[in-house]
């Protein structure tokens, strides 16, 4: 990566002269291990930094990743939210849906899915949420000794959002194996990998079937939902509905998986965290909290840059590319007093999401945010009633490689019985 640094207004284009060595790419495998000391970096010596070889800049400390969220005129969604090539320009909204839109088209197609997103369909699913996470849980109690990861919690978030959509059981686990491969980047591999393009194909293809069938014969799900929603006669097409149910598919089941396996490995890595919430589960949501503040799914995303734009720092020009450091914001200290400590008695006082930007803010706040806690909240819960606590193979946890997700593929676990 280039050796980027705070950029002086010294030469045309406010391209200055480096003062900082420090480095950063989003495919680098020791960022994947751990992002956060080059992230403190960044915001002392590389506020606005530059990576010529991968053409992106990035803001790192918190007050400008928060302003640049709200202001979409400048920092404009339309070309997509990633760094991979094959997933960036204007077609973006073709598999990122709204995500990948400004308003006014963010605004119509935003309120169209929210007829069918709606709060009282998210609280209807906690029964099944319930059912879901025992159905899972029970026999991995049972056993002793399992994959987080894999035998729980990258089960039910998948079948939490399938039975949402109305994803038939038999599928769920293809589904999910195809989720899977849509996030995942080899070691030096800065674009989509075949395997991803491969996965995103027979997805839209699944997903282009099921909403043809729901035209025909419509239910109960959230497909129908979206295939009828109207607003003064304007509806989705099939295209609008089909990439909203790619991007639950990614959104909606690798961030809430991360977010579960997140939980559970810092309260085993800080001493007394794990046995404190046992002992008390009323500090869940506190859990929940701090998890996503501390170590958040979603690192960052990508914006477009709707014009020059002069920053403290230096001028981004016009049509370039910035990465929103969203895990480095959550940790900047000028917010967060020590920021590197994970802490879930943190001052949670203040109205929700006053002050980390987990699930972004404003215009394009996280649809799915109450769900993604709603979902972690259950599973924890069963998890602390089912078990006198747990622990953690450390030699056997593997992180998931992606360039926006952060998070485990593999967490080995044993259970304590009662």
């Amino acid at each position: 990566a280039h050796r980027g640094g705070p950029h002086h207004r010294d030469r045309p284009g406010g391209i200055g002269v480096t003062t900082s060595t420090v480095t950063y790419s989003p495919y680098d495998y020791e960022v994947h291990d751990d992002p956060y000391p080059t992230y403190a970096r960044l915001r002392a010596e590389a506020p606005l930094y530059r990576n010529d070889e991968l053409g992106f800049w990035a803001l790192s400390r918190y007050a400008d990743v928060s302003a640049a969220f709200r202001d979409t005129a400048r920092f404009s969604s339309a070309y997509g939210v990633t760094l991979d090539e094959l997933a960036w320009g204007p077609d973006a909204h073709k598999t990122m849906s709204f995500l990948a839109l400004d308003p006014p088209r963010h605004t119509r197609m935003r309120a169209l899915v929210s007829r069918g997103f709606t709060p009282r369909r998210v609280q209807d699913l906690v029964p099944r949420i319930e059912a879901l996470t025992e159905q899972y849980l029970g026999p991995d109690l049972e056993a002793g000794t399992f994959d987080l990861v894999a035998d729980f919690a990258g089960k039910v978030p998948m079948d939490v959002i399938s039975e949402l959509v109305g994803v038939p059981v038999a599928d769920r686990a293809e589904v999910r194996r195809l989720a899977d491969l849509l996030v995942h980047r080899e070691e030096g591999v800065f674009d989509v990998p075949p395997a991803g393009i491969e996965a995103a194909l027979d997805l839209y293809a699944y997903y282009r079937d099921m909403v043809a069938e729901r035209r025909r014969r419509p239910t109960a799900d959230l497909t129908t939902a979206l295939v009828e929603a109207e607003i003064d006669g304007d509806g989705l097409t099939d295209a609008e509905v089909i990439s909203f149910l790619f991007l639950l598919v990614v959104a909606g089941n690798e961030t809430t998986t991360k977010l579960l396996a997140n939980a559970l490995y810092w309260a085993w890595r800080n001493p007394g965290t794990a046995e404190r919430v046992w002992a008390d589960p009323s500090l869940i949501p506190g859990w929940i909290e701090e998890t996503l503040r501390y170590d958040n799914s979603s690192q960052m995303v990508a914006r477009r840059a709707g014009e020059a734009i002069e920053t403290p720092y230096g001028t981004i020009p016009d049509g370039d590319r910035v990465l929103l450091l969203i895990g480095s914001a959550n940790r900047d200290g000028d917010v967060f007093p020590e920021p590197d400590r994970y802490d879930i008695d943190r001052d949670t006082s203040k109205a929700i999401d006053a002050d980390k930007l987990s699930f972004g803010v404003g215009r394009h706040y996280c649809m799915g945010a109450s769900l993604a806690r709603l979902e972690a909240a259950i599973a924890l819960r069963a998890l602390v009633a089912g078990c006198a606590g747990y622990d953690i193979d450390a030699a056997g946890v593997r992180r998931v490689h992606s360039v926006n997700v952060r998070g485990f593929a593999s967490v080995p676990m044993t259970v304590l019985p009662r």
